[in-house]
């Protein structure tokens, strides 16, 4: 077992995956993202600050959903993220989709590099016509 102390309130749980909150503490955060998503679906265009006000949620904690595709900034929203690897403007995740393609392209290679070729050494020659053979014990 997995025992570990919830962020949000410091009880004990049996830590499964994800983030570190106890069941309780998930299903409060949940009703919170379904809080700040109708929100913003009936505010469009709203900021980061003024919908954390509004709901009670840390700024950071809407910027950990953008990251992780669950809420999405709107186009014409004066707000952006920026791909952590080239730095361009981004409406949610963590990378543009020029460096996601990228990076699988990347991962493909590597897959395809680590593949076996298929190809069998040749055979030893005899040298010295004795045929004798090193064993190994």
């Amino acid at each position: 077992m997995n025992i570990r102390n919830c962020k949000s309130c410091g009880r004990i749980f049996n830590y499964v995956a994800g983030a570190c909150l106890c069941q309780p503490c998930r299903e409060k955060m949940e009703i919170k993202f379904n809080e700040v998503k109708e929100y913003i679906r009936a505010n469009p265009g709203v900021g980061i600050p003024e919908v954390s006000e509004e709901c009670d949620v840390e700024a950071s904690q809407i910027r950990q959903w953008l990251r992780e595709d669950r809420l999405e900034i709107t186009e014409n929203s004066p707000i952006f993220l920026n791909c952590e690897s080239c730095g361009a403007p981004i409406r949610s995740g963590r990378y543009c989709d020029k460096c996601k393609l990228e990076m699988t392209n990347g991962f493909k290679n590597v897959l395809k590099g680590n593949q076996p070729t298929g190809h069998v050494a040749p055979p030893r020659n005899k040298t010295d016509g004795s045929g004798a053979k090193m064993r190994f014990l």
